[in-house]
């Protein structure tokens, strides 16, 4: 063979594996560059998840404490309107009666 032809061969065989090596180098940028969006989608998904699982005790908290008011909230309501129907004065004063020592004057306004 001719070296000029060689020379051809040899320059084309070079530029192949430069191409080459450019396309694995591309390929492994590709690569590197998934894998971090991954990664970074998977540290964000878990994140969210610890963030709403502490939003659902804080929810729960906040629903258990909403239950306890509102029952306090109907008891006294009730005793209420026992307060303000026919006989609440008196059931009032059978309420109090502990409270007013001996020995004082009952003062009731109307």
């Amino acid at each position: 063979m001719h070296p000029e032809v060689m020379d051809a061969v040899t320059m084309a065989s070079t530029l192949q594996l430069q191409e080459q090596r450019r396309e694995i180098n591309f390929s492994l940028l590709a690569l590197t560059m998934k894998l971090g969006l991954v990664s970074l989608c998977v540290v964000t998904l878990v994140k969210l998840s610890i963030a709403y699982q502490e939003r659902l005790d804080r929810h729960g908290e906040l629903v258990a404490v909403l239950n306890l008011e509102s029952a306090q909230l109907n008891t006294l309501q009730q005793r209420f309107d026992r307060l303000f129907t026919l006989g609440g004065g008196i059931r009032l004063m059978d309420e109090h009666d502990q409270w007013i020592a001996p020995n004082r004057l009952r003062v009731i306004w109307r």
